[in-house]
């Protein structure tokens, strides 16, 4: 493991530390919190086995980290509104006219974005004589079918927990097209990468 991947990686489990100092709902973020371990598991296992690039690696790192939070806050009540409002100034809710918190719409994006690098990586390393085409639409592929199985393991939870219980962890927030949605901005994310890896050789 490289320089740069140590760093995100040690910096992913610094935050995720951090997200668990006074957690605000434990059970919920305990649930979502059990993705990132084994997210981090599966990201260390699969770079010992066949080593990604520094920037896959770290575009997944990312990611996870920004599940950290998300988690701790259950998505919902990520507020990044007051954030940008003390920061800058200015209301991204008053500026779009949301009513709804969207943090949970950037995060399904950017699955999308931070994992299509990695798997179109894998594919032409599983399977050399595919070109970065055919390799890049498995990647898509890949992310639209782990999203629909993330969408009905969230389903399968819900059914589990009482209503209030399952309504803080999914985050519809009275949204019926929400799974809809989160697994169309993934797709989106997974394609606006076409742009840059068709010139990567990687």
């Amino acid at each position: 493991m490289t320089a740069a991947k140590k760093a995100a990686f040690i910096g992913v489990l610094v935050v995720f530390a951090l997200t668990w100092i006074k957690p605000l709902w434990p059970v919920e973020q305990a649930l979502h919190s059990s993705l990132t371990v084994l997210g981090l598991l599966a990201l260390w296992w699969v770079d010992r086995r066949w080593p990604l690039g520094n920037g896959a690696f770290i575009a997944i790192c990312g990611f996870i980290l920004l599940h950290c939070i998300g988690a701790r806050w259950l998505y919902s009540n990520i507020p990044y509104d007051q954030w940008a409002q003390a920061l800058f100034g200015w209301s991204p809710n008053a500026a779009f006219g949301w009513e709804r918190n969207h943090f949970d719409r950037l995060i399904h994006l950017l699955y999308g974005i931070c994992f299509t690098p990695a798997l179109t990586q894998l594919a032409r390393r599983t399977w050399p004589a595919l070109r970065v085409g055919q390799a890049f639409t498995l990647a898509v592929m890949t992310i639209m079918c782990t999203s629909l199985a993330y969408e009905w393991l969230e389903w399968g939870i819900a059914l589990a927990l009482s209503p209030e219980a399952a309504e803080a962890y999914n985050g519809q927030q009275g949204d019926i097209w929400d799974a809809h949605a989160d697994m169309l901005l993934a797709t989106l994310g997974s394609l606006a990468l076409w742009p840059l890896l068709r010139k990567s050789r990687a």
